[in-house]
């Protein structure tokens, strides 16, 4: 066996162990399980039943660690995304009004069409025509929105009739509930705890459970069933193809994965030759990810724990991956997770992505506004959507009025010209 998985994984040319990468494998594990609750509770939002989503992110998990392993021997872990699935509900459901089975035929469609730029020239073209700027913007804009839902959920933000929002009670034991897990759970991030968000889950349904707002009994039967999972399994929906608004989601959403997975893989691979059959991985799980019923899988950015573990083959996703499988028989115990245990990771993981404006040129304000324009939007107008359509409209339109039109490419001005087209049609 040892010799077998030496050999499927190069390990000696690598110059790593097996008991090295088990260990990565494990730590990476053990930062990204806290997925498993978060995935289903931001996607039966829109009606999907939790346990069945729940059962579709494993699978999911799985399968992306597995193509990451045995296609691309590479150590990054590849899992429902952070983003990708508020991107799914708030935006191609709650925005575009699809149903989440029509918004499964957009994840499937985004999926295929980031595969063929991953076996042509499409992404490296892609990388070429789409300024840093926009790119950096999506992630920063994205993490803003990931940190106001998280402050929603957590009820420490609020609707108000006369302000929009205003601060919620914090006596409230849900907001009480949130407090008290960002307190805890932030010390731990900053201490580099192997698993503190998973830690801060934990911790936080504790302290849900002493506040009364933890419902236990759905751990009365711990037995593990796929009924119900059919509801979801191919459950896509094309009846929307032949509308402009679905190929805006379809649009969107294509710019989103491919643009946010190049980052992260480039980002982290530690033998950057393994970037294409990488890339290629990532892109063949989201195919999956539609078939399965499921929000678009990841380059987990917690793949950089295993790595910094000492991974570096496809033998620590292989171990995460293998991981996954004993998490179906404890679907019982991820349900009983209160919104406000899940709400301080969906704000520590906002600002982890915000973090990206250091990246953007705000001395130009060509490339600043259409920036600023993007992130403002996205939480404001809890679209995700809304916020890269007007960052990508302005950009053009601000560099043709300075005269700076050489700076912009053909594919710019198709995109900002499929986003008006959306807005002057939505308007209709």
């Amino acid at each position: 066996m040892s010799k077998r998985l030496q050999r499927i994984f190069q390990l000696q040319e690598a110059n790593t162990s097996i008991r090295t990468e088990g260990i990565a494998g494990l730590t990476s594990f053990m930062t990204v399980a806290y997925i498993i609750a978060v995935n289903g509770a931001i996607l039966s939002q829109v009606g999907m039943p939790y346990e069945a989503v729940t059962i579709a992110t494993l699978i999911c998990c799985f399968l992306g660690c597995m193509l990451m392993a045995l296609w691309a021997n590479s150590p990054l872990l590849i899992v429902p995304g952070m983003g990708d699935n508020a991107f799914f509900v708030f935006t191609l459901v709650f925005s575009f009004g699809l149903t989440w089975q029509q918004a499964l035929a957009v994840v499937l469609i985004a999926g295929i069409i980031f595969t063929l730029t991953t076996v042509t020239k499409g992404a490296f073209y892609l990388s070429q025509s789409i300024p840093n700027s926009m790119i950096n913007a999506m992630t920063a804009g994205i993490g803003l929105f990931i940190a106001f839902l998280g402050l929603k959920n957590g009820r420490l933000i609020v609707a108000s009739e006369g302000t929009f929002v205003k601060l919620g009670d914090l006596a409230d034991p849900y907001a009480l509930t949130t407090i008290l897990t960002l307190l805890i759970l932030v010390p731990l991030f900053l201490r580099n705890v192997k698993g503190n968000f998973l830690i801060g889950i934990i911790v936080g349904t504790i302290i849900g459970s002493m506040l009364g707002i933890v419902d236990f009994s759905t751990l009365r039967d711990f037995s593990f069933s796929f009924s119900g999972y059919d509801q979801i399994f191919f459950a896509f929906d094309f009846s929307q193809i032949g509308t402009i608004n679905f190929w805006t989601a379809v649009f969107s959403l294509s710019i989103v994965i491919i643009f946010q997975n190049m980052g992260a893989q480039l980002g982290m691979l530690p033998d950057k030759s393994k970037f294409r059959k990488s890339f290629q991985a990532n892109a063949f799980s989201i195919i999956g990810a539609g078939f399965f019923g499921c929000s678009p899988t990841t380059t987990a950015a917690e793949s950089a724990t295993g790595i910094a573990a000492g991974g570096r083959t496809g033998l620590t996703s292989f171990t995460a991956g293998l991981l996954f499988i004993p998490a179906l028989f404890l679907i019982p115990l991820f349900k009983v997770i209160p919104d406000a245990a899940i709400a301080p990771v969906l704000i520590i993981v906002g600002c982890l992505m915000v973090q990206n404006l250091k990246e953007i040129p705000f001395s130009d304000f060509t490339e600043a506004f259409p920036a600023y324009l993007m992130m403002a939007i996205m939480p404001l107008s809890f679209s995700i959507a809304n916020g890269i359509a007007f960052g990508f409209i302005a950009y053009p339109i601000l560099k043709l009025v300075t005269g700076r039109r050489k700076e912009i490419s053909v594919t710019m001005y198709i995109i900002a010209f499929f986003f008006l087209l959306y807005f002057i049609l939505g308007s209709i």
